[in-house]
């Protein structure tokens, strides 16, 4: 009867195993995969630093790390939806590589500052800037470059899986930070654990982490954009990409979701560092293991947003989960209790994004990818800058209502957004995806 249940309870492992990571069956999607998962480690080390850097610069200071947030996505605002008509035109393994120099670049620079004690936070706010700008290219390219590995049928594992990486790294990155800086205090700050130069150590290492994941990169295909001339200038081929979304009504609803949640409850850059730095007066350790802790139940979300038949599944229900997790945060008076909270936050955050991106992929043409993947950028990354003014205005101790009422107060701003979009959510997936040409003949007859 035991070896039976046993041998159950081992098929029924290996086929969630399958399930889950079958996207990683395939050798290109398998080495792009690696690759973004050292990069992103590196970097989500390199931004828990920034993080905390700047609350160290500023004594704390709210208004600074908000800044901070704003330079390094504003670019996203003004750049993204532009950016999707140059993806579509290029090689995408190009932009990606190109874009990935600028910021290795720009870790050596923090870093060579940090570690002669000459950063400023005017220095910090023009890196950020550098390197957001970057990112406003490099974030819709790792979007969109996921379909070109995979068949359709995998497409949503394959997207899963990508956001699976980017939350695996921020769990180590940022559980990495605790451990990375002490090393730093003797092989950079001269054994001195007040010396801020210790900080450069993360960055130099996310250098080093942009270095191996260019090398990996060098062994998938670049895949062929097609006739050049068929693309008109590029402000006709964004607009193209927006009266699609436009008259998606699927896709349109799913952007202006995104897009609410992400300027009011989806501020956690935000929201984590002055929690661990202010609320709970954490150090270096105990804020590198708090941001852990979020990335671990995002992390969850992820692996089971990946064995997920249906990736509409978690739209609405993610959301009242995050909303849900997130008023309790605001309640809990110690970070032994506020762990658990942020885990929930993550996971639940997770699942709402993952069914987002892999429905809007599921429902595009492959020659507007680039374009309509931009836009989600813009409406998640880009809202970003607003965002974070807007939370660190509301969670400010020195504001009108303080971190606790204040983060009860975004997430009853959420709330809002989800109430406005709920009925206008897509409930189920497009069977096939037709052309640009004849998806917007069959849009407008609608």
């Amino acid at each position: 009867m035991l070896s039976r249940m046993a041998a159950t309870s081992a098929s029924r492992f290996t086929a969630w195993r399958a399930r889950t990571f079958q996207a990683l069956t395939i050798p290109t999607f398998r080495r792009y995969w690696y690759s973004q998962l050292l990069s992103l480690v590196g970097g989500w080390m390199q931004g828990t630093a920034q993080a905390y850097l700047v609350l160290e610069l500023t004594n704390n200071d709210a208004g600074a790390l908000s800044l901070v947030n704003v330079a390094q996505f504003a670019p996203s605002l003004a750049f993204s939806l532009f950016a999707g008509a140059i993806i579509d035109r290029f090689s995408k393994l190009r932009v990606l590589q190109i874009t990935q120099l600028v910021l290795l670049a720009c870790a050596l620079a923090l870093g060579a500052l940090i570690h002669t004690d000459t950063v400023t936070l005017p220095l910090l706010l023009l890196v950020a800037l550098v390197a957001g700008t970057a990112n406003a290219f490099n974030m819709p390219t790792r979007q969109s470059m996921v379909a070109d590995f995979v068949p359709r049928s995998s497409l949503a594992n394959a997207v899963a899986l990508n956001s699976l990486s980017f939350n695996v790294s921020r769990t180590l990155g940022q559980a990495l930070f605790g451990v990375v800086v002490p090393l730093g205090v003797y092989l950079v700050a001269g054994g001195r654990s007040d010396d801020t130069s210790r900080l450069a150590f993360p960055f130099y290492l996310n250098a080093v982490a942009f270095v191996v994941a260019i090398v990996l990169q060098m062994g998938l295909p670049s895949i062929a954009r097609g006739d050049a001339s068929k693309h008109g200038n590029l402000v006709a081929d964004t607009l193209e990409g927006l009266k699609y979304v436009r008259r998606n009504k699927s896709v349109l609803a799913i952007m202006l979701y995104v897009g609410g949640l992400s300027l009011t409850i989806i501020n956690f850059q935000i929201i984590i560092p002055y929690y661990a730095r202010v609320v709970y007066d954490l150090k270096d350790a105990g804020f590198g293991l708090l941001n852990a802790t979020f990335g671990a139940g995002a992390m969850i979300g992820a692996l089971l947003q990946a064995a997920a038949p249906n990736p509409l599944r978690n739209l609405r229900y993610g959301a009242l989960l995050l909303l849900a997790s997130s008023v309790l945060l605001s309640l809990t008076p110690s970070p032994l209790l506020g762990a658990p909270l942020l885990a929930a936050c993550g996971f639940s955050m997770l699942a709402v994004l993952i069914s987002a991106n892999s429905t809007v992929q599921l429902s595009i043409p492959d020659e507007l990818r680039g374009r309509v993947m931009s836009l989600y950028t813009f409406v998640l990354v880009g809202m970003a800058p607003p965002g974070a003014l807007i939370s660190g205005w509301i969670i400010s101790s020195r504001g009108p209502f303080g971190p606790k009422l204040g983060l009860a107060l975004l997430a009853g701003l959420g709330a809002l957004v989800v109430l406005a979009c709920w009925r206008s959510l897509p409930r189920q997936l497009p069977k096939r995806v037709m052309p640009a040409e004849r998806a917007e003949e069959r849009i407008a007859a609608d």
